[in-house]
């Protein structure tokens, strides 16, 4: 079964679920997975009931796809998203993006967590993305062309939308919420980075470092689907930090930030 078929398939049994056709989809990150608490939920979707679909194994991902609304407007979340350390190829990784703008979603709202490197950086700060470096990741686009999904060659001059960008500085300034705005660079993982790498990845012109994201800016764009993301800064690298980093502090760091993560969000959603 080829590309095109398998998103027909799943689009089909997803279908089944909601009844009306969301106009943003939400992607939230480690930590992050409480933002249905805002929604008026219609129907939630484990990842394992869809045909095609990767499965989520890291612990503060929940693996369901959430439609209801959000002030009003229809929308659809996914409650953890999946990473090229957890084993699958970056075609796969990117593929619920697809799926999403299959079931007829014009925007995609990235969260992540992640790691500061920017010297004003501190735990629980909110960055705006507003460029990122992907060198470090494997290309989801690599493999033959599918035309109907988008050309051989996508444009990436503005993988995050400034529409977008310019709505989300105006909700922040609105409640007074203090953001930065910064490169993002995606690396494998899972390991942490060591303080060489930290210093390195600053010195290349990026301020924060996760482990997800970029594969999914790249599908979106590849099928003309304009991007706003943003992350939580959820533990700091380089500049002589040295503290060693668990995945359970990421989640606290993130939780602890996501009311302000979800204000913006719901924000730039109803400005749509």
């Amino acid at each position: 079964m080829n590309l095109i078929d398998k998103l027909n398939e799943t689009v089909a049994v997803i279908k089944e679920y909601y009844t009306e056709a969301p106009v943003a989809a939400v992607v939230l990150g480690s930590g992050l997975g409480n933002f249905k608490e805002q929604m008026q939920v219609e129907c939630e979707i484990p990842y394992e009931d869809i045909p095609h679909f990767p499965v989520s194994t890291v612990e503060g991902h929940r693996g369901t796809l959430i439609f209801g609304k959000l002030d009003g407007r229809a929308v659809v979340c996914m409650a953890g998203r999946f990473h090229f350390y957890e084993g699958y190829s970056p075609a796969e990784v990117a593929y619920p993006i697809r799926v999403l703008k299959f079931l007829g979603v014009q925007v995609l709202l990235l969260t992540n967590a992640a790691g500061g490197m920017h010297p004003q950086h501190q735990v629980g700060d909110l960055m705006f993305i507003t460029d990122h470096i992907s060198m470090f990741t494997h290309n989801p686009l690599l493999g033959p062309n599918e035309p109907e999904l988008g050309p051989r060659f996508p444009d990436m001059s503005e993988p995050y939308s400034r529409s977008l960008l310019a709505a989300a500085r105006q909700v922040a300034a609105q409640h007074q919420i203090e953001v930065h705005e910064g490169v993002y660079v995606s690396v494998t993982g899972p390991t942490f980075e060591t303080p060489a790498e930290y210093r390195m990845l600053y010195r290349l012109g990026a301020d924060a470092v996760g482990m997800s994201t970029v594969q999914e800016v790249i599908v979106a764009r590849h099928m003309n689907l304009p991007v706003f993301a943003m992350s939580v800064i959820t533990d700091l690298g380089g500049h002589d930090v040295l503290h060693a980093i668990t995945h359970k502090e990421v989640l606290e760091a993130a939780a602890a930030a996501e009311p302000k993560m979800t204000t913006i969000m719901r924000g730039l959603i109803a400005s749509l």
